[in-house]
């Protein structure tokens, strides 16, 4: 595919948010510096669409009543196999919508859930855990009807995924980690933060410095208009009534990453297990906050999916070059490339 019409059919999918309502129907938003005038949504994301309908599944995590978000999109021509995308840590599902596409045109049901306390699901008043929210994926198989599922996951959802294969080994195919993070334990350089002084730093940070946070921290080579939706979805809803409730969740879940590592499961998985990185990929949560000498040290990330894949008995690892931690995004056609012959296997 030509990477212009990649690029601007990215730009198509990922623009949905500034389709929604009609200006009478927009109320007042607030303006920062640099970045383009908001619309408020609510901390379920009310307000930012999705690109196929949204279903709500209940769940009971930690004796809460919580709804469980997710796309059920099925192909044209079914070739008899579901595919389940898991998201990272700062996207809502909606990122998804490339491959969606792409993988629903290959004949695959394609199954996409927003994690409890992301998205459009609830954000939940405790805490949260990656135990529950891989026992919440497999719940929503099992809601659907589906016995056995290929898991494509990124980010923070490569996390979710390696608990998935762990616990619920027999209810997955093949294992894409696509740019997983907790390929290191966070905790060896990154001194504890408590929960309260991370609300404050979040709480304050301004959409223009979360913009800039992730071209550091993702080096993107997507254009820079396709990031708009990821800092809408983040900074659109500071002004719901119960937008603490969302800050805690979002905290909650960067205290998640930082205290349930699982480096150290990973070389344990022996399903069939490919990463797709990228060169550029250096991100490591936390790593500001590393004493200066071990920033360095962190976030190697194509070299430690090799040397997991490496240990692990039926993995590889295959890295993308001039691609960052968006590498669906970024090289969509390599990218897609290796993840549907591996799924073909």
């Amino acid at each position: 595919m030509n990477r212009s019409l990649a690029a601007a059919g990215l730009i198509a999918c990922l623009a949905l948010p500034f389709a929604a309502g009609s200006a009478a129907e927009r109320e007042p938003a607030t303006r920062e510096p640099g970045i383009a005038q908001r619309e408020p949504y609510g901390i379920g994301l009310e307000g930012f669409p999705y690109p196929y309908p949204v279903n709500l599944m209940p769940v009971v995590n930690d004796g809460e009543q919580l709804r469980m978000a997710y796309m059920d999109v099925a192909p044209a021509q079914p070739n008899g196999r579901v595919v389940m995308l898991l998201h990272g840590r700062n996207f809502p599902s909606s990122y998804w919508a490339p491959e969606i596409k792409v993988l629903s045109e290959a004949g695959y049901r394609v199954v996409v859930p927003d994690q409890v306390g992301f998205g459009k699901s609830s954000k939940p008043s405790g805490e949260l855990h990656f135990d529950n929210l891989a026992r919440n994926t497999i719940a929503l198989l099992d809601h659907l009807g589906v016995a056995k599922a290929d898991i494509v996951a990124h980010s923070m959802g490569g996390m979710v995924a390696v608990r998935i294969a762990r616990a619920y080994g027999e209810r997955v195919n093949h294992l894409v980690l696509a740019a997983p993070i907790g390929l290191e334990d966070y905790r060896m350089y990154v001194p504890p933060t408590p929960t309260e002084k991370i609300m404050e730093r979040e709480d304050k940070l301004t959409a223009e410095g979360y913009l800039k946070q992730l071209e550091k921290n993702y080096a993107p080579k997507i254009p820079p208009e396709a990031m708009a939706p990821f800092i809408d979805a983040r900074f659109n809803i500071k002004g719901a009534a119960d937008y603490r409730r969302w800050l805690h969740a979002f905290v909650s879940s960067g205290q998640m990453i930082y205290r349930e590592p699982v480096a150290h499961e990973i070389p344990l998985i022996t399903l069939p297990t490919l990463f797709i990185m990228g060169a550029d990929d250096h991100n490591a949560p936390g790593k500001p906050l590393a004493p200066e000498a071990l920033r360095p040290k962190m976030g190697q990330n194509a070299e430690l999916a090799k040397t997991l894949a490496a240990k692990m008995p039926n993995a590889r690892a295959e890295v993308i070059e001039n691609a960052g931690h968006l590498v669906f995004l970024d090289a969509p056609d390599k990218f897609n490339a290796l993840m549907l012959a591996f799924l073909a296997k």
